[in-house]
């Protein structure tokens, strides 16, 4: 057994491997072989092999690479500049003019690449060419798009609602279903956000778009039916009960393939682009995966979990104070350490306290990913932010910085309402299922 103390020091060392920047997956591994070779055995090490084949032969951590490959396939066939020109003219017209569309179009890739990272990238290479043309404020142009990225990993089909789902044995259709109403309560305050800073201070927004006929408009809506339909057809079969998340990625890369044939797009060259990328970042997240398993297992043995939560209840918080103890948490982690290791990190410790609160699982994963989503855009660390600032090539990454400020405000609110309105997220999953 262990006691609180050398579970801290062992918990702040792996964080601290990690903000040195040791490879999140060896970080973990070697906390955990750490804590048995000293606690336990060094024969506990032997382990590693059973949990490396346990977690590989997860059927439901094949809709990994599945969703990465859709994600990777609908940005090289065309889909993506289509579907950003089909929402600029609906939304080019709202104080703000092509910022909303920023976040229309982050929205809408984000439910069918499932990554944050994937979305900040793409919207980034065809919106800022557009911003160039045009007066805007430079600032709030790379905030929202950053800002509009996060949706990446709310909005389903999200690989870290599916890994949070893995590590906690929690359904992942439910997390899908949970995931729709803050992913477009977020979009709605986005976009609220955005006219009523560019109602108080006109000179933000640049001058005003060009106003488009309603038949340019309902011509463009063609652009929107792709994407559209993949989300439809991919979640429509997860809760109708026809299709596995796994089986309904599948579907999904199909649908896709058929897209790049349909706009010619197809050919050997983009399919090893794809391919390769695929495998680069599925090899890394299934990684990461194996050593958080291990490491699930070890603080298990070692009675981790026990001693956390009778330290938990020696404290008496109640359940908010215990949820904003953990907001503050996150927020400073996440300044520091990228969010999949945010993630896979605290989970072993935290999940056992937060049943023991009562708290419901799926509401504890979209508060996870909310938190995730801060830590995206929260410098000096945020992911998305140097994505952006990378596709842009110029100026300096502190002009994201301070464009990005409103937009983690605004974050914070809905973080606070999902706390004060839990419904908000339990209501349509326990609906569905």
């Amino acid at each position: 057994m262990i006691d609180i103390t050398g579970a801290a020091i062992g918990f702040a060392i792996m964080l601290g491997m990690m903000i040195l920047g040791v490879h999140v997956a060896v970080a973990i591994f070697l906390i955990s072989a750490l804590g048995a070779a000293v606690y336990l055995s060094p024969a506990m090490l032997g382990t590693f092999g059973n949990q490396l084949w346990a977690v590989m032969n997860d059927f439901l951590l094949t809709a990994i690479p599945l969703f990465i490959l859709l994600g990777e396939l609908l940005l090289r066939c065309g889909v993506t500049q289509r579907m950003y020109s089909g929402l600029a003219v609906w939304l080019g017209r709202l104080p703000g003019g092509l910022l909303h569309t920023n976040i229309g179009a982050s929205g809408l890739f984000a439910a069918v690449s499932g990554s944050s990272v994937a979305t900040a990238a793409t919207i980034s290479t065809v919106a800022l060419p557009e911003f160039k043309r045009r007066a805007y404020n430079e600032r709030l142009v790379l905030g929202s798009i950053a800002a509009g990225a996060t949706l990446g990993i709310l909005i389903p089909p999200s690989v870290n609602l599916i890994i949070y789902g893995a590590l906690t044995g929690t359904s992942v259709g439910r997390l899908f279903a949970a995931g729709l109403v803050p992913g477009l309560l977020l979009i709605a305050l986005f976009m609220l956000s955005i006219a009523l800073l560019c109602m108080l201070f006109p000179n933000l927004a640049g001058k005003a778009e060009e106003k488009s006929s309603w038949g340019v408009k309902f011509t463009n809506l063609k652009h929107l039916v792709p994407p559209l339909l993949v989300f439809a057809v991919v979640m429509g079969s997860i809760y109708l009960g026809w299709a596995t998340p796994t089986e309904a990625a599948a579907v999904g890369v199909l649908m896709a393939l058929g897209l790049a044939v349909y706009n010619r797009a197809l050919s050997f060259a983009m399919l090893h682009e794809a391919f390769l990328s695929t495998v680069r970042t599925t090899a890394m997240i299934l990684l990461i995966i194996v050593a958080a398993f291990f490491l699930k297992f070890i603080v298990g043995v070692l009675g981790v979990p026990q001693a956390l939560t009778s330290f938990v209840a020696s404290m008496e918080l109640s359940v908010l104070g215990f949820l904003l103890a953990l907001v503050v948490f996150y927020l400073i982690l996440g300044c520091f350490i990228e969010t999949l290791s945010m993630m896979v990190g605290t989970i072993p410790i935290v999940f056992p306290i937060v049943v023991f609160m009562g708290i419901d699982p799926v509401w504890f994963g979209i508060f996870l990913v909310l938190m995730m989503e801060l830590a995206l855009i929260t410098p000096p660390v945020g992911m998305n932010l140097f994505v952006v600032q990378g596709v842009r090539r110029t100026g300096s990454v502190t002009d994201v910085f301070y464009g990005i400020v409103p937009f983690v405000l605004v974050m914070l609110l809905a973080v606070a309402l999902i706390i004060a309105f839990p419904g908000l997220v339990t209501w349509l999953p326990y609906r569905l299922m």
